[in-house]
């Protein structure tokens, strides 16, 4: 019988929390998540500023990542037919230059897909999944022992949006070096500034042989970008006016999805994707004990996804303390995937 259990880490302030398989083996830990009041604190700052804003990590509820899931199936949606293709064209190449034995590193895993080929090509002797949402980190860890028996599982609940701790994975770095892999170019959803945070993060976590393995998608025509993020079924815009029902919850709030369309376009000037919700009407929305009147056509900003070309990408890992960068693309060099380790100093 699974069993929920705190560990109090010594000399640490807040308990880390343990979802575990059986009572001696932890395999789910709770590193970085926000309490219910920070969370609370963190959508009513943003839904009252003067640009209102959601944060992208709150449209991954159970509903969203089943409308996600969905989304990734859509013939409109390119960056994952194009990855999955570069992967299946270069994993073995890719994997030569891995290291043996290490741990499997699979931030923002979902159900853990992407990675159990790679498990298996690079010999990896542990496999970590790192994800905001706990029902994902759980079917991922169940399928990673299921392919992979062999393999040690540990599944750690981070929020991409707080400061990147897997002590987990640093203290075993040294004996199994770990790969950082960050597909499906998820690294767009950061702003650039935040990006070369992250990035940072990761660098501090590798050790001596680490590496990190990430997808970035670069410029395309602007309709196909757009398709992307505003498909014909309507999935994505079903996926974002959930997150107002994630805000009613939240916020005992009293937003009505179907009075916000869903709208998606693409900054030229900024190389993003700018993903939103529209008021068709003017109405008042109570959130909490606050009230916020929307006009027709004002906006609430849910999501960026910017685009970076082969070159731009490269320079901000070096910014970022990364060395050793390989680069591999398509043939219109629109969709790249970097493995880069760490500097070496001379």
């Amino acid at each position: 019988m699974a069993t929920w259990r705190d560990v109090m880490i010594p000399g640490g302030k807040h308990p880390w929390h343990f979802f575990s398989a059986s009572p001696e083996i932890p395999t789910l830990q709770v590193s970085s998540r926000a309490a219910p009041a920070e969370r609370q604190r963190e959508l009513l700052d943003g839904l009252l500023a003067e640009q209102p804003v959601i944060a992208p990590k709150f449209l991954y509820d159970a509903q969203g990542c089943a409308l996600y899931s969905a989304i990734t199936q859509l013939e409109e949606y390119y960056p994952v037919r194009t990855e999955a293709a570069l992967f299946t064209r270069y994993r073995e190449e890719i994997a030569s230059y891995m290291p043996r034995r290490s741990q499997w590193v699979d931030l923002g895993c979902s159900d853990g897909g992407k990675s159990w080929a790679w498990v298996e090509a690079v010999g990896a002797a542990r496999y970590v999944g790192v994800d905001i949402a706990e029902e994902w980190l759980q079917l991922a860890l169940r399928e990673g022992r299921r392919r992979c028996p062999g393999v040690d599982t540990l599944g750690i609940v981070a929020d991409f949006t707080r400061p990147l701790e897997l002590q987990a994975v640093k203290a075993a770095a040294r004996k199994l070096p770990p790969v950082f892999f960050y597909p499906g170019s998820s690294i767009g959803n950061f702003t650039p500034g935040d990006t070369l945070h992250f990035l940072q993060s990761i660098q501090q976590h590798l050790g001596e042989h680490g590496q990190l393995l990430i997808s970035v998608d670069g410029l395309h025509e602007p309709e196909m970008l757009q398709a992307a993020y505003d498909d014909a079924l309507g999935v994505t815009a079903a996926f974002n006016r959930n997150v107002l029902r994630v805000v009613n919850r939240e916020l005992d709030a009293t937003f009505d999805p179907a009075l916000f369309r869903h709208h998606a376009v693409f900054n030229a000037d900024e190389s993003r994707i700018e993903m939103c919700l529209e008021a068709r009407e003017t109405h008042t929305v109570r959130l909490g004990r606050q009230r916020r009147r929307f006009y027709a056509g004002d906006s609430i900003v849910t999501e960026y996804a910017y685009k970076y070309s082969g070159e731009a990408f490269n320079a901000l890992l070096e910014v970022a303390g990364f060395g050793n960068i390989r680069r591999w693309h398509n043939a219109d060099r629109s969709y790249h995937v970097f493995l880069a380790g760490v500097r070496k100093l001379s």
